[in-house]
């Protein structure tokens, strides 16, 4: 393809469809970044909640109570709070190829060396290690996407990023419960073997990331010319427009109730994912009996429904260019699956089902969530804050597991913890809807599209 003069228009932004030029340009940009990703982030959500897969046995051999082990398994989100505003901010400075590379290989090494540890105390410390050394990549990834995917397409793009939790769940199940089978191989404990073999992968893609990522838009040898100048140009007339009259610094983004509001939501949401996530196991255990491939396709059911549903709610949300309406709507979808958990405890296919409800509104929170902040916020104050959203929220999963597991241990079931989770879900509702935002907090089809000054300026 030529390059083309400054004052023309890309060829195929004179199609019959007004975007297909964009989507074109924005296609072969999902094609590039979104796959790989997606990989990462599997990788990361299979390291941060392996130990529910490990439960059983990590509490038998390192003597850890249902409140321990709760405990523990939340304080990976200490260390993930404290380091995660300063690694966006790096993030920022030194670009997303580098600073990425180094989260996965480090927090890849932690992750192997959680092997090593002998008892509760030796188990909390390793859960904050981990918490630090993964601080950044899910806040530098969402930030990652602020450069290259224009707002109209994030909350579809963004889901088929998000996605990679429920896999994560559905491919760690099985591949975890393998791993614990090799119990006693060259004198290991099979969750000794979890934490060794799941921590490699973090290690090769940090590796691959130097390779695969592009910072901007305007270093993207991959593209065309027309094409990289277009949605340099796109991206940077976004940034402007988010910079007029909007929050574009770190003190006027503190300054501002709307992050704030934002972070407690994401707090809620957090307190659920993971008193779900990191008990969930052991809850179908208990009401199955079973183990091994039985147990991991229990588990896989509910988040293999999620992954359809995220899509399809992410896709509504940007068509219809609606996000407090979508976020609501799914975390009362949510709490009502948790309510009916409670109700069928002992029918286990009605009691699976459940869980599959609660985790379709619970999963597809996330996509349409994320395309919020970037409304209002831009330049190092989408950096900030963005990470202090996630760093905030994040707590929710120190509370949610420990929560589970105090009420496990207090009253010997599991209801009490899944009917705290209910209430978080709902106050979620309410807040998310009291927010206030821009009342053009889409760009219409026009702002898309090429024109005679968004190419080559």
């Amino acid at each position: 393809m030529q390059q083309l003069p400054s004052n023309s228009i890309p060829p195929k932004a004179q199609s019959p469809k007004p975007n297909a030029y964009s989507d074109a340009v924005i296609a072969r940009v999902v094609r590039r970044l979104i796959p790989f990703a997606f990989i990462c982030y599997v990788v990361a959500y299979v390291d941060r909640v392996n130990i529910g897969f490990a439960a059983v046995y990590l509490q038998r051999d390192l003597g850890l109570s249902d409140t321990a082990y709760g405990i523990g398994a939340g304080l990976f989100f200490l260390g993930y709070f404290v380091f995660e505003i300063p690694s966006n901010l790096i993030l920022e400075r030194v670009g997303a190829r580098v600073w990425i590379a180094r989260i996965m290989i480090v927090w890849g090494i932690v992750s192997m060396a959680t092997m090593f540890v002998g008892g509760k105390w030796s188990f909390y410390i390793a859960r904050v290690v981990l918490g630090l050394a993964e601080a950044g990549f899910f806040p530098g990834m969402v930030l990652f996407f602020t450069y290259w995917i224009p707002a109209a397409d994030r909350a579809r793009t963004g889901a088929l990023f998000m996605m990679a939790a429920p896999i994560a769940i559905v491919v760690g199940a099985p591949v975890s419960e393998a791993l614990l089978k090799l119990q006693g191989r060259f004198g290991l404990a099979g969750w000794q073997w979890l934490f060794l073999m799941e921590g490699v992968p973090a290690v090769i893609l940090g590796l691959l990331a130097l390779r695969v990522l592009t910072d901007r838009p305007e270093s993207a040898t991959w593209l065309s010319a027309p094409d990289r100048e277009w949605l340099a140009a796109t991206m940077a007339r976004e940034r402007a427009e988010r910079g007029a009259g909007h929050h574009g610094s770190v003190g006027e983004m503190l300054a501002t109730g709307r992050v704030w509001l934002l972070a407690a939501v994401y707090f809620l949401n957090t307190v659920v994912s993971y008193g779900v996530f990191l008990w969930l196991p052991k809850i179908l255990r208990d009401a199955s009996g079973q183990g091994g491939f039985t147990l991991s396709a229990l588990t896989a059911i509910p988040f293999i429904a999620a992954l359809v549903a995220m899509v399809l709610i992410g896709r509504h949300s940007d068509r219809t260019g609606e996000r407090k309406g979508h976020v609501a709507a799914c975390a009362i979808t949510a709490a009502t699956g948790l309510v009916l958990a409670v109700i069928f405890r002992d029918n286990l296919p009605l009691l699976v089902l459940s869980f599959t409800l609660s985790q379709i509104g619970q999963r597809s929170v996330m996509s349409v969530f994320w395309a919020i902040p970037p409304i209002f916020l831009g330049g190092t104050a989408a950096a900030a804050g963005i990470a202090l959203i996630n760093a905030i929220g994040n707590l929710g999963g120190a509370v949610g597991p420990a929560v589970m597991g105090w009420l496990r241990d207090a009253t010997g079931a599991y209801s009490g913890g899944l009917l705290v989770l209910t209430a978080a879900l709902v106050m979620e509702a309410v807040l998310v809807m009291s927010l206030r935002l821009p009342k053009k907090s889409m760009p219409n089809a026009e702002c898309r599209m090429p024109n005679a000054t968004s190419v080559g300026n």
